[in-house]
């Protein structure tokens, strides 16, 4: 089963019913204090988490190498969407939407990595 880093509460239940397991952070600063030893395959991060933005963890991510990104929001901000797409994240969902979404993204995000061995 894939293992799975997730910032966002909002979906940490709809991970889990679809078998992906999940750990949940309150804040971007708690997961980079995290194990730096635990593997990261993903993140689902919310725009706007209070503190470090979701986006700007995403370029502190990618400077140190490569986490696919999936971002959610309520905000619409299309400046937002544009600056997270630039900085290459895998989907930038819109709430509410359908959890089908969210799960294709998932999936992409799998396989962007490559075969893992959490597989």
């Amino acid at each position: 089963m894939k293992r799975w880093r997730v910032c966002s509460a909002c979906v940490l239940r709809l991970l889990n019913a679809h078998g992906i397991l999940a750990e949940e952070y309150t804040s971007a600063e708690s997961f980079l204090g995290r194990d730096v030893g635990s593997n990261v395959e993903c993140l689902v991060l919310d725009v706007d988490l209070g503190g470090m933005s979701g986006i700007e963890l995403q370029r502190r991510l990618k400077e140190s190498g490569s986490v696919p990104v999936i971002f959610i929001t309520a905000l619409e901000d299309d400046t937002l969407k544009v600056e997270a797409t630039q900085a290459g994240c895998i989907a930038y969902l819109r709430k509410p939407f359908p959890a089908a979404l969210l799960i294709d993204a998932i999936n992409d995000a799998f396989e962007s990595q490559g075969p893992s061995s959490s597989d």
